[in-house]
C-alpha cells in the first residue's frame, strides 16, 4: 500500500529516494551527530558510515586511525596531539573529512614519513581543510589517494632541524587528481613536494620561509596557478616532469632562482611575476618545446640563465627589468627570442621606433661576445670601459658575423607588454 502511494505522489524519482531512506532506517544506516569530548579513538570505533564528529574544546591523544568514511569536526581550540611517533591521523576509508582541527606532535622519522595527516591510498576523495598543522615532521602526505583535497589550512613545518632533516609542508605521491588550494605554508623543508604523480592542481598557495615553495618531480599533466613563494631558496622548481601548466605565480625575495626548469618539456609558463633580487629569475636546464609568454623578470642577477641542451622553445612578450645580466646563455648555436614578429621587452635596450609600431628598428642582442668574455673571467670588468671593449662592441655592430651565436631578439619591444603591466597594478 505504502509502496503504492509513494508511486502515485513521488513518481519514479520519488520512489527511488523513499526506497533508499526506507532501506537505510532497516540497515541502521543513517548518519548521525555524535559530540565528542574525551577518547576520540573510542568513539571512532563506535561511529558508523557517514557519521559526523564534533570535538568540543580540548586535547584529544593521537595517533588515531580512520578506517570508516566520518566527518571529524572540531570547534576553536580541538587539539589532536600525537605523542611523537608515527602519523597523528592516519586516513584509510574514502571519503573522509578533517576540518577546524589543531593537528600536532607527529614522530620525527623521514624514513617512516612521519606526518600529521597521512592520508592513504584508500583515502580516495579526503578533504582536509581550515586546519592549524603545526609542527610535524611532514604537513599532509597524500600517499596514493586519488582525488584527495588539502585547502584553506595553516601548514607550519619544524624550524629545530636541519633542512634536509624535515619534511614537507605537503608532500604527494602517485596521488592523481590531488589539489593543493589556499593553504599557508611556513617553515619545514619544501612546501609542497609532489613525486610521480599526475592531474595535480596547485593554486593560491602562500608559502613562505622553505626551501622550494614547490617542487615537482616526474608529474605530468598538472597546474601551478596563482601562488605566491616569498623569502625561500627556489620558488618553483619544475623537475623531470611534462605537460605542467605554470601560471600567475609570483616569486618575491627568493633568494637563489624564482623559476627553475630541469629536464622539463611541453610547459606553459604564462604570467609569472620574479621580482625582490634573486641570483637568477628564471634557470632552464636541457628543458625543451616549451612556451616562456608574459612573464615580468625584474631585479635580479641574471634575468634568464640558459642551457644549450635547450631547444625549440619559444620566448616572447616577456619583461626583462633592471636585472643586471639580463641573459646568460654560452653556446655557439642562433636562438631566436621571438615569435611571429613579437619580441621581449629590454630595460637596458636603446633602441629607436622611427615607424612607431611598439617594435625596434634593430635586433638586439642581449648577451654579447663582450658579455661572454666576462662571464669567463670576471675580472676583465676592470677593462668594461676601456677603449678596446668599446671598440670590440661597435666591430660586433658593424660586422655582424663577428657573434660568436647566442640570442637575438628580432622585434624587440619599445615597452612593457600591456599584460603584464594589468597584472602588475
Amino acid at each position: 500500500m505504502w509502496y503504492k502511494l509513494s508511486r502515485k505522489i513521488l513518481g519514479a524519482a520519488g520512489i527511488i529516494l523513499a526506497a533508499s531512506i526506507f532501506q537505510g532506517a532497516i540497515n541502521g544506516a543513517v548518519a548521525k551527530d555524535i559530540f565528542v569530548t574525551e577518547n576520540l579513538q573510542n568513539a571512532l570505533d563506535q561511529a558508523e558510515n557517514g557519521d559526523s564528529l564534533y570535538l568540543a574544546k580540548g586535547v584529544y591523544e593521537g595517533s588515531i586511525i580512520l578506517t570508516k568514511p566520518v566527518n571529524i569536526i572540531g570547534v576553536e581550540g580541538a587539539i589532536i596531539k600525537g605523542q611523537g611517533a608515527g602519523n597523528v591521523v592516519t586516513v584509510k576509508s574514502p571519503n573522509v573529512s578533517l576540518s577546524g582541527l589543531t593537528i600536532t606532535g607527529s614522530g620525527l622519522l623521514l624514513e617512516t614519513q612521519d606526518s600529521g595527516i597521512f592520508l592513504s591510498k584508500e583515502a580516495t576523495g579526503a578533504i582536509v581543510q581550515n586546519n592549524k598543522i603545526l609542527d610535524n615532521l611532514i604537513g599532509v602526505y597524500i600517499w596514493g589517494a586519488h582525488n584527495a583535497s588539502v585547502r584553506h589550512n595553516i601548514i607550519r613545518g619544524r624550524q629545530d632541524m636541519r633542512v634536509n632533516e624535515r619534511g614537507n609542508g605537503v608532500q604527494i605521491w602517485n596521488a592523481p587528481g590531488a589539489t593543493v588550494d589556499g593553504n599557508d605554508i611556513q617553515y619545514g623543508r619544501d612546501g609542497i613536494f609532489v613525486n610521480t604523480s599526475k592531474e595535480n592542481i596547485f593554486r593560491n598557495n602562500i608559502i613562505h620561509e622553505v626551501r622550494f615553495a614547490v617542487h615537482y618531480m616526474y608529474t605530468n599533466k598538472s597546474q601551478v596557478i596563482h601562488n605566491i613563494s616569498r623569502n625561500n631558496e627556489i620558488g618553483y622548481a619544475i623537475m623531470f616532469s611534462t605537460h605542467v601548466d605554470v601560471v600567475d605565480n609570483q616569486s618575491i625575495q627568493d633568494r637563489d632562482r624564482g623559476i627553475l626548469f630541469n629536464y622539463a618539456n611541453h610547459i606553459k609558463i604564462l604570467g609569472n611575476h620574479v621580482t625582490g633580487g634573486a641570483k637568477k629569475c628564471i634557470f632552464i636546464y636541457n628543458s625543451n618545446n616549451n612556451i616562456i609568454r608574459d612573464n615580468l623578470m625584474s631585479d635580479c642577477d641574471i634575468g634568464v640563465q640558459f642551457t644549450a641542451g635547450s631547444e625549440n622553445n619559444q620566448i616572447y612578450n616577456n619583461a626583462f627589468v633592471d636585472n643586471k645580466v639580463q641573459v646568460k646563455y654560452v653556446g655557439t648555436r642562433w636562438l631566436e627570442w621571438s615569435h611571429e614578429g613579437l619580441g621581449n621587452y629590454w630595460s637596458d635596450n636603446s633602441a629607436f621606433d622611427m615607424d612607431a609600431n611598439g617594435i625596434g628598428d634593430n635586433m638586439y642582442r642581449p648577451n654579447d661576445l663582450t658579455d661572454q668574455i666576462l662571464w669567463r673571467y670576471p675580472t676583465a670588468k676592470l677593462l668594461i670601459n676601456s677603449p678596446a671593449v668599446q671598440l670590440l662592441k661597435w666591430a660586433q655592430s658593424a660586422f655582424p658575423a663577428l657573434h660568436p651565436g647566442g640570442v637575438v631578439d628580432s622585434a624587440p619591444l619599445m615597452t612593457i607588454p600591456k599584460e603584464i603591466i594589468y597584472k602588475n597594478n
